[in-house]
């Protein structure tokens, strides 16, 4: 006889959570509608989440720890900053070509709560800043610091653009046209190493 395997309730609820975050919306997405596909009980709802903001805050962070994780096993098989940065732009690539696309969570999140000081934009605004840095730093490898972090404030532009574009139903352009334009920021003379 086999033991039945325990479920992480908090975990489930989270990831049922995100599903139908990023599908249906954040204020669309109702708790009951969250009880009721994560198939628990109101009270072990509140007992892990107090309020929805505590939740979609969590939402977020836990898609920020997937993103951050995908981010660090591409860069271990790059050499190059050039090359770290054209990873980045090719797992937006695969991302909009996935049946699992439905534009970006943050982006979503930051239109829906536009109160700088909401703690959901907050979260939002945390991971775009996250990814910003992450460039700045790979990009301090090849130039100064000030030029670093205006060219990572440009590559981050680039992909929201891209994003936006793909969800428009034009992946495949959306990506070429911003990894060409993410190149040549990078090759520009006075930015080759």
């Amino acid at each position: 006889m086999t033991e039945p395997i325990k479920i992480d309730k908090r975990q489930h609820i989270v990831e049922t959570a995100y599903a139908l975050f990023k599908r249906v919306g954040f204020h669309a997405t109702g708790i009951d509608r969250i009880i009721a596909e994560a198939d628990v009980a109101k009270m072990t709802m509140y007992r892990h989440f107090p309020s929805k903001d505590d939740l979609m805050v969590e939402v977020l962070a836990y898609r920020a720890a997937r993103f951050d994780r995908q981010l660090d096993r591409l860069a271990e098989r790059a050499a190059t900053p050039a090359q770290k940065i054209g990873k980045i732009f090719d797992w937006y690539g695969r991302w909009f070509e996935s049946a699992d696309f439905h534009g970006c969570l943050f982006a979503h999140a930051l239109a829906e709560f536009g109160d700088p000081a909401h703690p959901v934009f907050q979260a939002a605004a945390r991971q775009k800043g996250s990814l910003k840095h992450r460039m700045r730093l790979i990009l301090e490898e090849m130039m100064p610091a000030d030029d670093a972090d205006s060219v990572s404030a440009a590559l981050l532009m680039l992909l929201e653009g891209a994003t936006m574009i793909a969800r428009m139903r034009q992946p495949d352009a959306a990506i070429r046209d911003a990894r060409k334009a993410a190149m040549a920021i990078l090759a520009t003379p006075e930015r080759r190493q």
